[in-house]
């Protein structure tokens, strides 16, 4: 989630000259090629879907054992196998600009069109809303969905007074067992805030998340 920032230019409509028919047809020509491209690598991920193929899976298992299991809507998430069909390379932290009941709340809402792996609250409960092996709507961005673990910290990006010891403690945990069980390396390419999705518009986590801290952490819970 996490508030978004300002784009810094309009919709402007460059020229002003308007679009001709050939135009037209070289755009719609284009846009059928890059579909039916995107439809043809769907299909060759779809192999798991077939009868005996699909990894079992276990109404309200968690990936993470610490997590309690709280099921987002099925429309703001998309089902896959990964890290078969799209291998996991980040973890992607936000934050949610609101209170844990109220990110839970629009999480289940199909009508919200988004949700994330995991929520952490202030006192450091990690309730997990979307399967790891499936593809969750977070960062904004098709690739970064697919390649990536979306975790949200309860609070606001301006107030560094609600990310809390607990909070940290937790999802610095949770991240060290996420880069474990995919091999992710723990440093800032790999570990990586919302704002950082390339064609982001948000903010978040924001200048008062300490990186330094939270990477230090991270390490640790990993060593152990």
């Amino acid at each position: 989630m996490g508030s978004k920032g300002t784009s810094g230019a309009g919709g402007g409509e460059g020229s002003g000259r308007g679009i001709g028919r050939r135009g037209l047809l070289i755009g719609a020509a284009a846009t059928a090629v890059g579909a039916a491209a995107l439809a043809r690598d769907d299909l060759k991920r779809a192999w798991w879907r077939l009868p005996g193929v699909e990894k079992p899976r276990k109404p309200g298992e968690v990936d993470y054992a610490r997590a309690r299991w709280v099921g987002a809507s099925e429309a703001n998430w998309r089902r896959a196998d990964r890290p078969d069909d799209y291998a996991i390379d980040r973890v992607v932290l936000h934050v949610t600009q609101g209170g844990y009941a109220s990110a839970v709340r629009v999480f289940q809402d199909p009508a919200h069109g988004a949700a994330a792996h995991y929520v952490v609250r202030k006192d450091g409960r990690v309730t997990q809303m979307v399967r790891e092996l499936d593809v969750a709507f977070h960062a904004g961005n098709r690739s970064y969905n697919e390649r990536s673990v979306g975790i949200e910290h309860e609070g606001f990006v301006d107030r560094p007074q609600d990310f809390t010891p607990q909070m940290y403690g937790a999802s610095a945990r949770l991240t060290a067992a996420v880069c474990g069980r995919y091999g992710i390396p723990v440093d800032r390419e790999h570990i990586i805030g919302h704002s950082q999705v390339p064609g982001a518009d948000h903010t978040d986590p924001g200048g008062h998340w300490d990186w330094d801290r939270y990477l230090k952490l991270v390490r640790a819970a990993g060593s152990r």
